[in-house]
């Protein structure tokens, strides 16, 4: 399978997604986001040691990334936004995937408000290893949520991000619809 392919079904999935919103959007309180990210490779989490058969780190070369994510999900109470996340990843050349659940809490219903975030799923990235390597992916975020008008909204966050048996600093910007 090469590039254009994956490219291809990537592209797919993100427009069956915005089919599927449109749908939900008449059904129930439907917000949507579109995201995206700098991620700030800090560390390893964990040390091996080498034996037969080992290509290595998930992340061979401690590598940056940039991720963008499209977020479907519905609004509790205007403050609590509880919704499933596919996401495009990309640590310098090495791509991947990944698929997840997010939570955001506004605490203060304000134009400009703080906003806590939670995302726990999946990642999957084609890197040396037959068939890449997939984990889990945490990631534990705030920032400032800013009102344009009743539903629609810009944020800017910062946290940490567990993945790929590494660490990052996430940097996002994001539009909430």
């Amino acid at each position: 399978m090469n590039k254009f392919d994956n490219l291809m079904r990537i592209s797919f999935f993100f427009y069956l997604i915005m089919v599927l919103s449109n749908i939900a959007c008449s059904q129930i309180k439907y917000q949507g986001k579109i995201e995206t990210g700098y991620l700030n490779f800090q560390r390893r989490m964990i040390r091996v040691d080498p034996g037969p058969g080992w290509k290595g780190y998930n992340l061979n070369k401690d590598q940056n990334g940039v991720d963008i994510s499209l977020i479907n999900g519905i609004a509790l109470k205007e403050k609590i936004f509880v919704g499933i996340g596919l996401g495009y990843l990309n640590f310098e050349g090495i791509n991947g995937v990944s698929i997840f659940g997010d939570f955001d809490y506004l605490p203060l219903k304000k134009k400009i408000s703080p906003i806590l975030n939670l995302k726990i799923g999946y990642s999957r990235i084609n890197n040396q290893y037959e068939n890449g390597t997939g984990t889990v992916l945490a990631e534990f975020g705030g920032g400032v949520n800013y009102k344009l008008k009743q539903r629609l909204s810009i944020y800017l966050k910062s946290g940490v991000l567990f993945t790929q048996q590494s660490s990052f600093i996430p940097l996002r910007c994001g539009v909430k619809f």
